[in-house]
């Protein structure tokens, strides 16, 4: 019975690594041993990454209302107590777009956070 090499089964793993890697700079875009590495790696940063896009956004989001906020005479932490307790339940995403999109409908909500903090 003749022995088995294994063929293309074995290139397959090999090429399935190194093209995820395709791109890298040096050996550890050519050379298996280090693609390996450098694949698992980038795997673990690109996991990191999703998570502190989420964190960053955020704060980009907070920052925009904040200066939003300043110019109507408000700061941002009595907005959204006021947002609280008007019972306005927009997320930081959406006020943000609604204070750069149609500023009229954010001095509304501006108005009512107002009506809310002084009300207390």
């Amino acid at each position: 019975m003749p022995r088995s090499k294994k063929g293309s089964a074995r290139r397959e793993p090999k090429k399935r690594v190194l093209k995820a890697v395709r791109g890298h700079r040096g050996a550890s875009g050519h050379l298996y041993r280090l693609a390996k590495e450098a694949g698992t790696r980038a795997g673990v940063y690109a996991r990191v990454g999703r998570k502190l896009r989420k964190r960053d956004f955020r704060s980009l989001w907070i920052i925009r209302l904040n200066a939003a906020c300043r110019q109507r005479g408000i700061r941002y932490s009595q907005f959204i107590n006021g947002l609280k307790k008007a019972n306005i339940t927009l997320n930081r995403k959406m006020l943000s777009e609604i204070a750069i999109a149609d500023p009229a409908g954010f001095d509304a909500i501006i108005e009512a956070a107002k009506a809310a903090v002084s009300g207390s």
